[in-house]
Order: structure tokens, then sequence, then C-alpha cells
């Protein structure tokens, strides 16, 4: 799971796995494979390092060194 930070600056965890996509609108806009959307202050360059950290975390991805 990653940290993402709601605009209102609540703090929420987010399972990088179910992302479909995201957009800059010009807040981070997330768009979850349930359909939800979430916006998030974080740019989606802070988002990408977040996810890539917590896959090396879990080792299931070795080749984005």
């Amino acid at each position: 799971m990653i940290k993402i930070t709601r605009l209102d600056g609540v703090e929420y965890w987010l399972n990088p796995h179910q992302i479909e996509s995201m957009e800059a609108k010009p807040d981070t806009t997330i768009l979850m494979l349930s359909g939800k959307y979430l916006v998030a202050k974080e740019t989606i360059d802070e988002v990408l390092k977040r996810i890539i950290e917590y896959r090396r975390r879990i080792g299931g991805f070795k080749n984005e060194d």
C-alpha cells in the first residue's frame, strides 16, 4: 500500500495494483479499477515513485532498478 494525501490533508492508504489510470487535471486524479476516482495532493511523479518503492519493498518487480 502507498500513502496518498487528499486535498483536504487527510492521508489514506491505496493499493497501487488497483490503479487503472492517473491524470493531472491539474490535481492528480486517480481512476481505480472499481471505477472510483480519487484526487491527491501529490503529483503523478510522486505517486509513481511511491509505487516503484512499494514494488521494490515487496520484491515482486526487481527489474525496476
